[in-house]
């Protein structure tokens, strides 16, 4: 009769239990049904047993360096509670250091990276880069070109809002990106292709398409604002499913979203290899856009270059930094890098191109744009109180008079057909304020702008949708 390995083989051994049992009597009794001996079947057991869990840091083990100043009282607030929730952060066991850049806003509750918030870890973090994966700034200069020609070509070729472009207007990615796509097991997919379908999309939010002129040669420019869409998000669900594994494992007191995929693991080596991959896509869907406008115009890009802000980078230190609404400033921080980066404020105001300065209290990074004071929602009351709304809302009326007073003089255009007032610049941090702090701390050196001629964002989709007309 063909011995069987069982839980009380493993607990008789002294072993505690958990979830690690299954794959282990699963290995132990493979190697009984090929004729092993019940010492080796333990021995295949106790290779999954996991290790002593790892203890949180003290509240006061790793450094967080603060690059951001209240000039408000609403600041304060902003301020307190982006400390507050950074200081919960760092007590991941693998965490090293932190950064706060000045354009720092929470983003969840106490314990989550902020916005604006840098990590420096011995591990990678996927709940630290969040869901839209690389989202990233991409310019392109049209010498010669009139922007609202160029806005009006970007406006017919790019796609926002939820999902991807009709099936009839899909474009494809490079086969290279495509073969890389399926070749890892993070990417993998099935006969839904979001890699395809979303490719040449913005998506929604605060994601955007800029036309404006080069301060320094009057040159008409496209900037655009986008993350890496479906295939993004869809690596990003797995990866936190794969750090939360290793998370019961290994710090079962740590926060969910703080989970980390080991670097040297088989999960962590392919987790890294996925990010390199959806990194090529995101490129390609920026300057799909910028190649598709200068095709409708029989137009010539005299210069371009990109940079992501919401990603992970590795630095010859061997730690993993995560940028969740930071941008690296650090030199040689990917292979197609440039020594100059890209930093959005607001619609209405410049967009800055920058040099970085590398500084070590902000860990190699700048910030990405101007952060936000309140969410959407306590942005849009707060307008509601202002404008007198009732509980439908702020009325057709109230949303043009806010447009007129804060988009004067702009070609300001919503994909939706909708304006999204909560992406419009009074929701935003003073420009002039984060720029100063820039300056203050040292973090990046602008050496040119973007002078605004308008943009396009997705509005508010949602206005119109079905089920908001039914229930109207």
């Amino acid at each position: 009769m063909t011995q069987v390995f069982s839980g009380q083989d493993l607990i008789d051994a002294g072993m505690p239990q958990g979830k690690w049992f299954r794959p282990a009597l699963d290995a132990a009794n493979k190697l009984l049904s090929a004729g092993g001996s019940m010492e080796e079947a333990l021995a295949a057991a106790r290779a999954f047993q996991p290790g002593p869990t790892l203890a949180l840091h003290r509240d006061d083990n790793i450094e967080i360096y603060s690059n951001i100043r209240a000039e408000n009282a609403f600041e304060q607030d902003n301020v307190a509670k982006v400390n507050a929730t950074m200081r919960a952060l760092v007590r991941t066991p693998v965490v090293r250091a932190a950064a706060i850049m000045p354009d720092a806003c929470p983003s969840g509750p106490v314990g989550i990276i902020p916005v604006g918030g840098v990590v420096a870890s011995e591990a990678i973090h996927p709940g630290m880069h969040s869901a839209d994966i690389c989202c990233s700034m991409a310019i392109s200069v049209f010498p010669g070109v009139d922007p609202k020609a160029l806005l009006d070509a970007v406006h017919s070729a790019t796609h926002f809002g939820p999902g991807g472009r009709p099936q009839e207007a899909q474009i494809k990615p490079s086969e290279a990106t495509l073969a890389a796509f399926q070749q890892n097991t993070y990417l993998r997919e099935g006969p839904f292709s979001a890699s395809i379908c979303h490719f040449g999309t913005q998506g929604d939010g605060n994601h955007f398409a800029y036309v404006g002129t080069m301060k320094s040669t009057g040159e008409t420019a496209l900037v655009t604002h986008h993350g890496s869409r479906g295939p993004g998000a869809r690596l990003y669900d797995r990866g936190m499913k794969v750090a939360n594994r290793f998370r019961e494992l290994l710090s079962p007191e740590t926060l969910r979203d703080n989970a980390w995929i080991p670097a040297e693991s088989e999960e962590g080596e392919a987790y890294w290899s996925a990010l390199q991959v959806v990194r090529q896509w995101t490129k390609e869907n920026h300057y799909v856009v910028h190649d598709m406008a200068a095709e409708k115009l029989s137009a010539k890009v005299s210069d371009r270059f990109w940079n992501e802000h919401n990603f992970v980078f590795r630095k010859s230190d061997g730690l993993f930094y995560h940028g969740k609404g930071a941008t690296p400033a650090f030199d040689k921080w990917a292979a197609d890098a440039t020594d100059l980066t890209i930093i959005p404020l607001n619609m209405a105001e410049p967009i800055l191109i920058v040099r970085g300065s590398n500084a070590a209290h902000g860990l190699g990074f700048s910030p990405h744009g101007a952060g936000r004071n309140f969410s959407r929602s306590a942005h849009m009351r707060r307008l509601a109180e202002e404008y007198g709304a009732d509980a439908r809302g702020l009325s057709p009326n109230n949303i043009a008079e806010i447009m007129a007073k804060e988009t004067a003089g702009l070609d300001v255009r919503f994909f939706s057909g909708a304006a999204d007032v909560s992406e419009l610049p009074g929701a935003y941090k003073s420009a002039a304020n984060v720029r100063a702090q820039i300056d203050h701390y040292g973090l990046a050196e602008v050496v040119d702008e973007v002078m605004p001629y308008g943009c396009i964002m997705a509005g508010d989709w949602q206005r119109n949708a079905p089920w908001r007309k039914k229930r109207r």
